[in-house]
């Protein structure tokens, strides 16, 4: 059963429309102040917060578990990691009452932080990546998905989660020119059916990701939602965890750093940021500090 300490959105349904927001600490802010205005008013039921590791250091805090994104040199391919201060993800259905959010929360934290990024994510066709490959297929559920993503024990930790946050670069012209067999090769699911390919080739995302095949198991709870702007396009893979650790040992097999082979998905992919962040839990409907010292 979901505790209510968790953030809510955290295990709810992915929204129609999000939008995510990355911060920085301006030089001489008073981020605890911040903070404590942020915990005080804003609406977990709008959306998650994240807080990253240079935050809870510069509050004097330190959260087991909480590290920087590892930056990782695979075979061919690079995985970067950026060490963001503050992530905070609103959800809507309505873009003007999103951005209606945003402004609430940039008055909130304007004086201490710099927005570093800002993306505008939205559910396709019913929860799939611009591929059109359906996301979250092999997402635990009920209890198993709140095993999975959730922290149980701990003063102050308890309810909380962490995330990695991940945005990938989709080379759509490259992937619109495979054959449907090339697609459904590199994904190890038939397109259409979602059906998983026995004999699909051991560089297939499936193969390289299925996360029961880890010891242990790393199932994560994936909330990935596409992006689209500018003339780019791709994917926000998000992944809440009761540890990093699940999401660190997927990523590094992908890369091909287990055996040397890559997973598919970097034919027409790339990750071109990464982030970790600890979402803290509630208490009476406001975002409980008290691991932060605050």
């Amino acid at each position: 059963m979901l505790s209510k300490s968790v953030q809510p959105r955290i295990m709810a349904p992915i929204p129609a429309l999000a939008r995510g927001l990355s911060f920085s600490i301006r030089p001489d802010a008073k981020p605890a102040a911040a903070l404590r205005r942020l915990g005080a008013a804003f609406d977990p039921a709008k959306g998650v917060v994240g807080i990253g590791e240079p935050l809870a250091r510069a509050v004097g805090a330190s959260i087991a578990g909480l590290r920087a994104f590892p930056a990782l040199a695979g075979h061919g391919v690079e995985v970067p990691g950026i060490a963001h201060a503050l992530w905070v993800h609103l959800h809507g259905d309505d873009r003007g009452a999103v951005f209606d959010l945003e402004v609430q929360v940039m008055g909130m934290l304007a004086d201490d932080f710099t927005l570093a990024d800002a993306v505008d994510m939205f559910l396709y066709r019913g929860g799939r990546d611009l591929s059109g490959f359906e996301d979250g297929t092999e997402n635990p559920k009920g209890d198993d998905a709140i095993a999975a993503a959730i922290v149980t024990v701990g003063e102050g930790m308890a309810g909380s989660s962490f995330v990695a946050v991940q945005r990938w670069l989709h080379d759509l012209g490259r992937y619109r020119r495979m054959t449907l067999p090339e697609r459904n090769a590199m994904m190890g699911r038939d397109l259409e059916s979602n059906d998983e390919i026995e004999d699909a080739p051991p560089s297939a995302h499936v193969k390289r990701s299925t996360q029961e095949d880890y010891d242990p198991p790393a199932f994560m709870w994936r909330r990935s939602m596409p992006w689209a702007g500018a003339g780019k396009e791709g994917f926000e893979f998000i992944a809440y965890g009761e540890s990093l650790d699940r999401f660190e040992r997927v990523m590094r097999r992908m890369a091909g750093l287990d055996d040397g082979i890559v997973d598919g998905l970097f034919t027409f992919s790339r990750p071109v940021t990464g982030a970790y962040y600890w979402c803290p839990p509630v208490a009476a409907g406001r975002l409980d500090l008290r691991a932060l010292g605050l």
